[in-house]
């Protein structure tokens, strides 16, 4: 595939790298110094281009994801922190292709998943208060974390009573580590995600460009994985 990424920050560069090693070809790595406002997005630019992968910035990624799909590009975009509402709303215009995900790693969603069947066997346990904590590098602009927003979100549907009030730490170097606790008075249960690496959600990406051509809508990562969102 002839893929151009956007963004050529530490993820769109470990994008770049992974994406070779599989034999795709990079037609473009595109960074923000052209392509203020979504300008370096043209037909011309894009001419041959299979499949976008944006990871910028919230302030970036509306209008790079539009001028994406008006240009008839399947895109699958991680950055965090933005109203995709718009967006998806032209997609269904344009009958177009976008996956959105917060977090590409494969172990983030059979963590949320396990989450949420935890959240849903504590229910009711008065016992035990919950709260969710994460941390990632110092650079990272949103807080909370779009997983850790993701993650109370589905624990709120299966225990509505609770809060679930996050925690957010930005420091150092950490990829990202999310974690969901119950504490009690005598006892504490505990279920954390920790990345290791970005390499981990560059496959996650380069899994999903390589899944979304051909397809038509608004996806997630877990559809592309579970095949629903359920």
């Amino acid at each position: 595939m002839r893929l151009t990424i956007i963004g050529n920050g530490k993820m769109g560069k470990a994008i770049a790298t992974l994406a070779e090693e599989r034999g795709h070809t990079v037609h473009a790595l595109i960074g923000k110094e052209e392509n203020n406002g979504g300008k370096a997005l043209t037909p011309r630019q894009l001419e041959g281009v299979n499949v976008a992968l944006e990871f910028t910035s919230p302030e970036a990624a509306a209008a790079n994801v539009r001028r994406l799909i008006e240009a008839g590009i399947p895109t699958v975009c991680g950055t965090t922190g933005w109203d995709t509402s718009d967006v998806t709303e032209l997609v269904s215009a344009r009958r177009g292709s976008f996956l959105y995900a917060a977090n590409f790693s494969l172990g983030v969603q059979l963590f949320l998943r396990a989450a949420r069947e935890l959240g849903r066997q504590v229910a009711g346990q008065e016992a035990f208060s919950a709260s969710i904590s994460e941390e990632h590098h110092a650079a990272k602009r949103d807080a909370p974390s779009g997983t850790a927003l993701l993650l109370q979100k589905r624990l709120r549907e299966v225990d509505p009573d609770r809060d679930f009030p996050i925690t957010s730490v930005r420091a150092g170097s950490t990829p990202g580590t999310h974690a969901i606790s119950y504490d009690g008075r005598y006892e504490r249960i505990a279920l954390t995600h920790v990345a290791r690496s970005r390499d981990g959600f560059a496959a996650g990406a380069l899994a999903a460009a390589e899944w979304l051509p051909g397809r038509s809508g608004v996806f997630s990562l877990e559809d592309m994985l579970f095949g629903s969102t359920g």
